[in-house]
């Protein structure tokens, strides 16, 4: 990651039953762990919401509709002992399947291809040690009445 650049991003938080599905991970400097919906990326000439459809479409091989912007964060911090800053779309969707609403993870794949793990979370699963990213996230979400 460039440390001088803003990066445009777009997440996705699918609600089901007071949880919602994220990705749990380990800054490797600092060793916390930290919880982040799908997404990624914004690339030239691409809205945000179709960034959401292709990110879900190539990490997870799921299509989605009924998009819709539940808000925009600004995200400074540091990870991997690097400052990051960026520009985050918030967007709650559903997915194409209903089936995929009972699976308990899902398994999807990085651009890069390393694999990872998504699996449903509610509220009690985010901590001051355990936080749910980015910054912001969680109060949006209650606001949005998707977390308790």
């Amino acid at each position: 990651m460039d440390e001088r650049r803003i990066r445009a991003l777009a997440i996705c938080v699918f609600h089901h039953n007071g949880k919602i599905l994220v990705n749990e991970f380990r800054d490797p400097v600092s060793q916390q762990i930290c919880f982040r919906p799908v997404g990624g990326g914004i690339e030239f000439g691409e809205t945000s919401a179709e960034a959401i459809v292709r990110e879900v479409q190539e990490e997870l091989g799921l299509s989605v509709t009924d998009l819709r912007l539940l808000g925009t964060l600004e995200s400074l911090f540091v990870y991997n002992g690097k400052p990051g800053h960026e520009i985050v779309q918030v967007y709650d969707a559903t997915f194409a399947d209903p089936g995929t609403y009972e699976r308990a993870q899902i398994h999807g794949h990085e651009s890069d291809g390393a694999p990872f793990i998504i699996r449903w979370h509610d509220s009690a699963s985010f901590s001051e040690h355990g936080p749910l990213v980015p910054k912001g996230l969680h109060e949006l979400l209650k606001s949005a009445g998707l977390l308790v």
